[in-house]
């Protein structure tokens, strides 16, 4: 048996971005994997599709399972000889009870590894615009939990009270009126500026500023509630010049993207990049075409063809991953021409080394076929279109129609996608949403497939003509249209249509 391993992974304050290079490693290998209630699920999307997903969550008076439970949990699929990751918010060792876990697994001389995450403790007052540290300001950080009552707390508040620099509190916004008054009663002082911050680091984020004699009501008044981090001392009040993250112009507008599970991420992080609360709903997986035989021969006879013509990444992805399985060398494609609807498809095929020697301005099919009638006659010429199932045949029929000689080359099919691995349907169904992004026509059709409610006000973008082509005819209104038909096209098409809705900070 293959010795198991536990690797005890910070998942980081809540922004995927700040997930480290190692822990996404491991989760792409993963056999197990364990998270909390403070993991961003959009981290289970990079997990293999077999792996085996448990929520070990705990929230304020509601665990899923006890700790103990937990830790047998990790002996358990690690002793069988599973690769294990154990999810952790933020950093696996700060208030996380990973010590615990760590050492219940050394206690039965089990293999782990301790991967440290990118902490709340710093990264909430960052994005919030509230440096920890600042040679004018702070000259030192005192972290503690907010978890215990004050009451009966092991907590020496005397010390916190006159703490110099940054004091920073981690969880307990549920007793910050106690903790107030026993900072207070130790001599704080009542003007002490004071920071609460909501869902750090992701489009949800929320901060309440104020003094220390005054949080606790504007907590109330506010309906202000966990996950947050507290952050106490002077540094506060440069929030006001470095907000920097919430000023975005996106911020606060929850979108929601379908795509693929794999590809959902290169638009969701654009959007990110602008503030947005992205989540994902993938509706559509890709698998292999029902005729893999059929598609292999005419990938073996590729290098007979004048033409290839690519109209997706996906199909260059499945061309390649078939051509190599049959040729060892690329020079093997031979002398045929390439020709790419759109330019991610055309930088999939740049990836591989080729050259794209016909790519028309417009990302559609149709422009092809006048590209071709506008650069050469392609009469008795021999092309091969990589396309997926169920596309629409116009761009066979209209180079046919020119007296080409086409073949169609079945590379995969898109399927609906049913699992909800990172929770965005339920997340969807309890919250609804600003903004649903449309990228392809069976996206439009899986997700209407789904029959969820459509909440009041949320408007559609879509990729391209033919999406919305399909969108009208299911009954959904265009809200706006790409006007360049790929990803920057249909965030500069979001960017148009958002507005700051009334529900965000």
């Amino acid at each position: 048996m293959t010795p198991g391993i536990c690797y005890l992974t910070g998942s980081g304050p809540g922004d995927p971005g700040l997930v480290t290079l190692r822990a996404r490693e491991v989760i792409e290998q993963a056999e197990v994997i364990v998270y909390d209630y403070l993991c961003n699920a959009a981290l289970l999307e990079w997990a293999p599709p077999d792996a085996e997903i448990v929520y070990a969550g705990k929230t304020a008076g509601v665990h899923s399972r006890t700790q103990d439970e937990i830790n047998a949990l990790l002996v358990d699929r690690t002793r069988s000889g599973k690769r294990v990751v154990r999810l952790k918010g933020g950093d696996p060792f700060l208030f996380g009870r990973g010590g615990e876990e760590a050492e219940a697994l050394a206690r039965e001389k089990l293999r782990f590894e301790v991967i440290p995450g990118v902490s709340s403790v710093f990264a909430a007052p960052a994005y919030a615009g509230i440096p920890v540290t600042h040679r004018e300001h702070a000259s030192q950080i005192t972290i503690f939990t907010g978890h215990e009552d004050p009451s009966g707390s092991a907590l020496d508040y005397a010390a916190l009270a006159r703490q110099p620099g940054t004091r920073i509190m981690l969880m307990g916004i549920e007793r910050i009126d106690a903790i107030a008054r026993a900072l207070l009663s130790h001599g704080a002082d009542p003007a002490l500026p004071v920071a609460l911050i909501r869902w750090a680091t992701t489009g949800r984020q929320q901060t309440l500023s104020g003094r220390l004699d005054g949080i606790a009501g504007q907590v109330a008044a506010a309906g202000f509630s966990a996950p947050a981090i507290a952050v106490f001392g002077p540094v506060v009040r440069l929030r006001d010049t470095l907000n920097w993250f919430e000023s975005r112009p996106l911020f606060g507008v929850r979108i929601v993207v379908t795509r693929t599970r794999k590809q959902a991420g290169v638009l969701s992080s654009s959007l990110r990049a602008f503030g947005a609360d992205v989540w994902e709903i993938p509706t559509i997986r890709i698998e292999e075409p029902a005729d893999r035989l059929e598609f292999g021969h005419l990938v073996q006879d590729c290098h007979g063809y004048d033409w290839l013509v690519f109209t997706s990444p996906n199909g260059v992805d499945a061309f390649f991953r078939m051509f190599f399985k049959l040729y060892d060398d690329t020079r093997d494609i031979g002398g045929v021409r390439i020709a790419a609807v759109g330019p991610a498809t055309a930088a999939r095929i740049r990836d591989f080394h080729l050259k794209v020697d016909l790519q028309p301005a417009e990302y559609v099919a149709e422009a092809i076929v006048k590209q071709f009638q506008a650069e050469c006659s392609v009469e008795n010429l021999r092309i091969l279109i990589v396309r997926p199932e169920r596309a629409r045949d116009i761009l066979a029929r209209e180079l046919t129609g020119l007296r080409a000689i086409v073949d169609e080359a079945i590379a995969y099919r898109t399927v609906p996608e049913t699992a909800d691995v990172a929770g965005g349907i339920a997340r969807f169904r309890s919250e609804g949403a600003d903004i649903i992004a449309f990228t392809s026509s069976s996206t439009v059709e899986n997700f209407l497939a789904l029959k969820l409610s459509w909440p009041s006000g949320l408007k559609t973008a879509s990729i391209g003509p033919v999406t919305s082509k399909t969108m009208r005819d299911l009954g959904l209104k265009v809200d706006i249209e790409a006007h360049r038909h790929d990803i920057p096209g249909l965030v500069a098409a979001i960017r148009k249509i958002a507005a700051k809705p009334p529900h965000s900070p």
